[in-house]
């Protein structure tokens, strides 16, 4: 089943000699439940792709639908809400509130969409993440890892069509590394979660199901790992 499908996609900034294709006519589909990473160096336009099918950004050009919608059909507010309930997103800094503990972190979608977490899928996720025992700390009582275990949580409450992750060890150490990329991989295969993450280090791309190369805003590979 396609969960993700990208049409066309493009995305410029500048005009004239200055104009710089970011995302140039880029085009894709994944399959529910898939673990995709795309790689690229630095100014590749991997970013801008996943800002664009996360919805945080509009293209030039182009179509993203999730889960058969249309994305960039809806108006500002409704995205914002669309994005909110179906797109989980994880970035390289972990964008906790400080004064909310790892629970009130993990269950903020839901407070701002004046719904009620899911108590049975909000302790699945505190015992998969290993924050059981942390739930009721605060940010700055955590280690980095534990914070960016907090943010996965967080973009997972919802039960996402996607989870995308730009960079997500990018801020940690190598152990730490190596447990958040297994905990992507775990809620891959244990919640059938579509993970998308995007990232320099080819490592950790090999961790994934397929790769897709990005270069001067263009696909030059899609391969299965």
């Amino acid at each position: 089943m396609e969960i993700l499908k990208v049409e066309n996609l493009t995305k410029t900034y500048g005009k004239g000699e200055n104009k710089i294709n970011a995302v140039d006519n880029i085009s894709f589909s994944v399959s529910k439940g898939e673990f995709v990473a795309i790689v690229g160096a630095s100014g590749s336009g991997k970013s801008t792709l996943l800002h664009l099918i996360g919805g945080v950004d509009r293209p030039n050009s182009g179509k993203v639908y999730i889960d058969g919608k249309d994305i960039y059909s809806l108006n500002n507010d409704n995205l914002a809400i669309f994005r909110r309930r179906q797109i989980g997103l994880i970035y390289q800094f972990y964008n906790l509130i400080p004064i909310l503990n790892v629970e009130e972190n993990i269950t903020l979608p839901c407070d701002l969409d004046g719904t009620k977490a899911d108590k049975t899928r909000l302790n699945d996720l505190l015992q998969t993440l290993g924050l059981q025992n942390r739930k009721t700390h605060l940010p700055n009582e955590l280690s980095g890892g534990q914070q960016q275990r907090v943010s996965i949580g967080r973009a997972m409450i919802n039960n996402p069509a996607i989870l995308l992750a730009d960079e997500p060890t990018g801020n940690l150490d190598s152990k730490a590394s190596e447990e958040i990329i297994s905990l992507l991989k775990l809620s891959n295969k244990k919640f059938n979660q579509t993970v998308i993450i995007i990232t320099h280090d080819l490592e950790i791309a090999k961790e994934a199901e397929r790769v897709i190369t990005i270069e001067d805003g263009k696909i030059i590979k899609d391969e299965k790992n």
